[in-house]
């Protein structure tokens, strides 16, 4: 399992859960299984872990464990599947967001700016479009569009007429012919980054990560228990601030809404006011671990 992912800021995660106070809890982002092999490491042998993944690959790191059930779906399904197993209300919920490391390494998956290869990005790669699917038949503004919302991208107009003209005269298919395309928008000294914020553009655009995480946030309310815990890793702004704003507001744009009285009306108690973000010594062996920012949430 450790060879498929390296859990971020695992002990955090663990403790943050509050896993002596319950019975029933979820993680919805399995990936190699680190985090729900801790977890379950810290149940009671009466105690229940509902695992979500809809990458087939990760299902081949499921732990033998009677106490576990693997679910091969997205998390937008938490709701259904929770209640399709009597499994509600449930103690706890984590969500460790983005790609594992195991798919960030495998060129084939087409998530990696560093290996060539197809030009997929898909997380379930058993159905729906291609990145190459998309990049060959999309429109222009679409493409502006989605580089300056998930990319945030200041030449986001440049990038997606270099990926229309390259077209013209050639099929995307590779990663290589992605980079090919757009080796001249990228900035002198900030390529690696500029490549990264393509990526995650298309990739979240593909899977439709966003929407799929309001979803899940807004299920976790209706199947949390009283004193549930929310905990959410993330690892770019649009992410960590949808969930910054649900956790404050229980809406999206953050806004507060009052009762009748001019109560504040608010789902969660902020366990950590501030993000948690790794200590020195966990940036030094994990790379992946600089953008992570852990938020706690208790269901009110």
């Amino acid at each position: 399992m450790s060879h498929y992912h390296t859990p971020v800021m695992l002990d955090q995660c663990i403790e943050a859960m509050n896993l002596s106070q319950g019975k029933i809890f979820v993680d919805v982002t399995y990936g190699g299984g680190g985090h729900s092999a801790a977890i379950l490491k810290n149940l009671s042998e009466d105690a229940k872990l509902y695992a979500f993944d809809q990458d087939a690959e990760a299902h081949a790191n499921k732990i033998d464990d009677k106490r576990l059930t693997l679910i091969g779906q997205n998390f937008k399904y938490l709701k259904n599947y929770i209640s399709l197993y009597r499994a509600t209300p449930v103690d706890a919920i984590l969500a460790d967001l983005g790609v594992s490391s195991h798919q960030f390494d495998k060129g084939e998956r087409g998530f990696s700016t560093r290996f060539d290869g197809p030009l997929d990005m898909r997380m379930d790669s058993s159905k729906g479009q291609t990145a190459a699917d998309l990049l060959n038949n999309i429109e222009t503004q679409d493409l502006i569009d989605i580089f300056r919302n998930y990319g945030e991208l200041r030449n986001a107009f440049k990038s997606a007429n270099a990926i229309i003209e390259f077209r013209k005269s050639n099929e995307l298919k590779t990663t290589a012919d992605l980079k090919v395309a757009l080796q001249s928008c990228a900035p002198r000294g900030k390529e690696n980054r500029y490549y990264a914020q393509i990526f995650q553009a298309i990739r979240i655009e593909l899977n439709q990560e966003l929407e799929a995480l309001k979803s899940m946030l807004e299920q976790s309310l209706k199947v949390l228990r009283p004193g549930g815990r929310l905990v959410v890793m993330s690892y770019h702004s649009l992410e960590d601030r949808l969930v910054k704003n649900f956790i404050k507001s229980g809406n999206f744009e953050g806004k507060i809404e009052k009762d009748f009285f001019g109560k504040p009306i608010v789902p969660f108690k902020l366990i950590s006011r501030k993000p948690i973000t790794a200590d020195e010594q966990e940036l030094e062996i994990n790379s992946r671990s600089r953008s992570a920012k852990l938020r706690i949430a208790e269901k009110l």
